[in-house]
């Protein structure tokens, strides 16, 4: 028996625009889940970069093990720990937030620099407090990881059904780079929760997320396509936001897991 609304599927994203991971359970903080986001790529000017201007970072897979994280990039292998950093503070931006961080080390930022063919460095935000973002819908300000804005993406799975109804190529959920996917009953209406707990966890709603070119960003070739963002365009556009899920945040620190329940 499904249950009314229920967690189906749960993703974190290690560094920042790369590919994510599936996991049945995962740490919800405040920053957003364990391990998610801690860590971006940034170029010579301590600017951060994603799939928009280099979509082949689709194309770099994570794995975290024995307190690890393994990269695999057309069959080519690095590793480092998830605890190791440099001691020098880099000082950058997530969009408009100042954020501070460290270098992972030296060699990983060689490795990658070699594999994407220009001068880059992998960094780590450290402490909570080192990046903050202004919630102007919630009147808060939230500490949050190296996520574009919010710690969490919530997505309902008839929210996805009902865009692939008007797609001639289906596209799977990887496309919106969610944290936690939910049984849902009608599409979007995920846009108008307020509070609910997962577990143990408390969440709110903050907004729902306006896309940009990254979900035409295939995951599985790193190919950018028109869709499916013009399809969202012509009925999901508010103002000049096309929106897809919604950003939450949380309000305690507990696991979730596949299968719990939300209630409202």
């Amino acid at each position: 028996m499904i249950m009314k609304y229920a967690v189906t599927e749960l993703y974190i994203y290690p560094i920042k625009s790369l590919a994510g991971i599936s996991v049945q359970s995962a740490k919800a903080e405040e920053m957003g889940f364990e391990n998610d986001r801690r860590w971006m790529l940034i170029d010579e000017n301590n600017e951060f970069i994603t799939q928009r201007k280099h979509p082949k970072l689709s194309q770099f897979y994570p794995n975290i093990k024995d307190g690890k994280i393994e990269i695999t990039f057309q069959n080519i292998n690095h590793e480092f720990s998830i605890n190791e950093s440099l001691n020098e503070p880099i000082f950058s931006k997530v969009w408009d937030d100042e954020t501070k961080v460290v270098e992972v080390n030296k060699s990983t930022s060689k490795w990658f620099s070699d594999s994407l063919g220009f001068t880059c460095k992998l960094v780590k935000i450290e402490s909570l407090g080192d990046r903050k973002h202004n919630s102007t819908k919630s009147n808060r300000t939230l500490n949050v990881s190296l996520a574009d804005g919010y710690p969490y993406l919530l997505i309902g799975s008839k929210s996805l059904d009902f865009l692939n109804q008007k797609l001639e190529e289906k596209v799977s959920i990887k496309r919106f780079r969610p944290n936690i996917v939910i049984h849902s009953l009608i599409p979007h209406e995920e846009d108008s929760f307020d509070s609910f707990q997962i577990g143990k966890v408390e969440f709110k709603n903050a907004k729902p997320c306006g896309r940009c070119i990254m979900i035409n960003n295939d995951p599985m070739n790193g190919i950018v396509k028109k869709e499916p963002l013009n399809t969202l365009s012509t009925y999901r556009k508010v103002d000049n936001s096309i929106l897809f899920g919604t950003n939450i945040f949380c309000l305690n620190e507990g696991e979730i897991s596949v299968g719990d329940a939300l209630i409202f």
